[in-house]
């Protein structure tokens, strides 16, 4: 059975706190729900319009109100992901994320690379006590988010990661080797604790450039002021296009905690566990889009998720 702190959809309260510098912790203004789906399910643009009836069953079934106007129309957005670490995975190994994207129009990227940086632990104290603030000329933005996912070996529950990210545009940052892991530590002061990092390069995970098919699927209503776009993406190795993992995912934001309205977020919370049960045969237990990518060659590293 969920936690009480888990069954009231709400993240446990951190404790307050500074980082070295004086600056308070960062806390939690976002939270995502995500599950993540069977890649051999999307065979086409089809396959997300099935997908879409199963949220507004599960959103009639829990009184919450999922509405599709303005999305039926939007085809497919493109994006390139890649994932970049060590050869022996040092960054996943300590529970950091370092991915690059690249959204795509008509064949051409339609903005510049977005670099993000996060480090994603199930305790909140521990990965709010990260300071993932980079050290570069140029701006940045930091997200901080409660994920909640369906329990690793069964239907019906929820389980929470917490995921403290950095994300700024590839032109915030000089041009140097970015493939050194000590370069990385000095944009990313973190990682200099990281063991022997001046010795080690940084390369494409598992060799791999992952191209994300993403539709919008429509806005969830849950009462109270609590509204969140839903979307679904399919992941697939570019070149061969061998489909890899699927996601469903809507996410709320907030200022205040005391926004997120107790009835709400019930409502949010039966409308995911339902969910998880009308689209059991779409479900992957116990997988992450990102592990996904790790695991590809079979050297499995030691995941924090």
């Amino acid at each position: 059975m969920a936690s009480k702190k888990v069954r009231r959809g709400l993240a446990p309260q951190l404790k307050a706190g500074t980082y070295s510098d004086g600056h308070p912790l960062d806390d939690v203004h976002y939270l995502e729900c995500k599950l993540i789906l069977k890649p051999d399910h999307f065979v086409d643009i089809r396959s997300f319009r099935e997908f879409s009836k199963l949220v507004r069953r599960a959103a009639e079934k829990r009184g919450s109100k999922f509405s599709t106007h303005g999305f039926r129309d939007l085809g497919p957005r493109i994006r390139e992901v890649v994932f970049l670490d060590t050869k022996d995975f040092s960054l996943y190994n300590h529970a950091f994320i370092l991915r690059r994207r690249i959204a795509y129009q008509d064949g051409f990227p339609i903005d510049e690379p977005e670099i993000v940086f996060k480090f994603r632990h199930p305790d909140l104290q521990t990965a709010a006590a990260v300071d993932v603030r980079p050290k570069i000329p140029g701006k940045y933005r930091i997200k901080f988010k409660t994920e909640a996912l369906p329990l690793k070996d069964r239907l019906g529950g929820i389980r929470l990661l917490y995921s403290h990210n950095v994300e700024f545009g590839l032109s915030q940052v000089r041009e140097v080797d970015r493939s050194s892991l000590a370069t990385l530590a000095g944009f990313f002061p973190v990682l200099a604790g990281l063991p022997a990092a001046g010795a080690k390069r940084v390369d494409l995970v598992n060799h791999t450039i992952v191209e994300e098919v993403l539709k919008d699927l429509g806005e969830l209503d849950f009462g109270k002021g609590i509204r969140a776009k839903s979307n679904a993406a399919l992941w697939r190795e570019r070149g061969e296009h061998k489909p890899l993992i699927g996601e469903f995912s809507f996410e709320c934001k907030f200022k205040r905690r005391n926004e997120l309205h107790q009835k709400a977020m019930d409502r949010c919370r039966q409308f995911f566990v339902t969910l998880q049960e009308v689209s059991s045969d779409w479900l992957s237990l116990g997988s992450t889009k990102t592990g996904v990518v790790y695991r590809l060659k079979g050297t499995p590293p030691h995941a924090h998720e």
